[in-house]
């Protein structure tokens, strides 16, 4: 499919479309939450990986996760040093949240917030995206829009053309994934941010 520009992206998204668009990790392949079914087809991703909710702002994320008064006084904590940036928390899900977006254990959800402009613009006007990393499943996440648009013919592909003054969109690193368990952080995936504290 050619590439698109922002708005064209933002218009297909809200319609249900697969879209894609730079992060400060890697381009996403994002979809609004009720249309999360179509990544796992769109990349043939198997049900027991579970796809990352990504927000603007705290604020859009905070009713898809449920936890008591002193959860989200830690979260909170912990949201207010990292975000935006590459920390994805794993968060008890509320009823919001689809069960297409984690088909296996819906009671939890991945969030993030990227610092990337190019993307919480485009999240701003979309609402929170249900996403991941833009490649088939068991394939190196793709990092050049145009690759992408190449690999995935039904997906809106944002153009490139006025990114062009950025050469690279990304760290090239997924982000640090860390789970809230009874007991603390425990880290299912270590990226490039260290998360410490409780």
């Amino acid at each position: 499919m050619p590439q698109v520009s922002q708005q064209e992206l933002i218009t297909g998204a809200k319609q249900g479309k697969v879209v894609s668009f730079p992060t400060d990790t890697v381009p996403a392949l994002a979809a609004l939450p009720d249309f999360a079914s179509l990544i796992f087809v769109t990349k043939k991703r198997p049900p027991d990986k579970p796809l990352i909710l990504m927000g603007s702002s705290p604020e859009s994320i905070w009713k898809y996760v449920k936890g008591t008064p002193e959860e989200f006084q830690i979260w909170e904590g912990v949201v207010k040093k990292y975000w935006p940036g590459q920390l994805t928390l794993v968060l008890p899900a509320s009823e919001l949240v689809p069960k297409a977006m984690n088909p296996i254990d819906p009671s939890t959800i991945g969030v993030r917030i990227p610092n990337s402009i190019i993307a919480q613009n485009i999240l701003k006007e979309t609402g929170c995206l249900a996403t991941t990393s833009a490649n088939l499943s068991g394939e190196s996440p793709i990092e050049k829009l145009g690759e992408i648009a190449q690999k995935f013919s039904d997906v809106l592909v944002l153009n490139e053309e006025p990114l062009k003054n950025q050469k690279k969109y990304g760290s090239g690193l997924p982000s640090t994934v860390a789970k809230w368990t009874n007991t603390g952080w425990k880290i299912l995936r270590q990226g490039s941010i260290k998360l410490t504290g409780k």
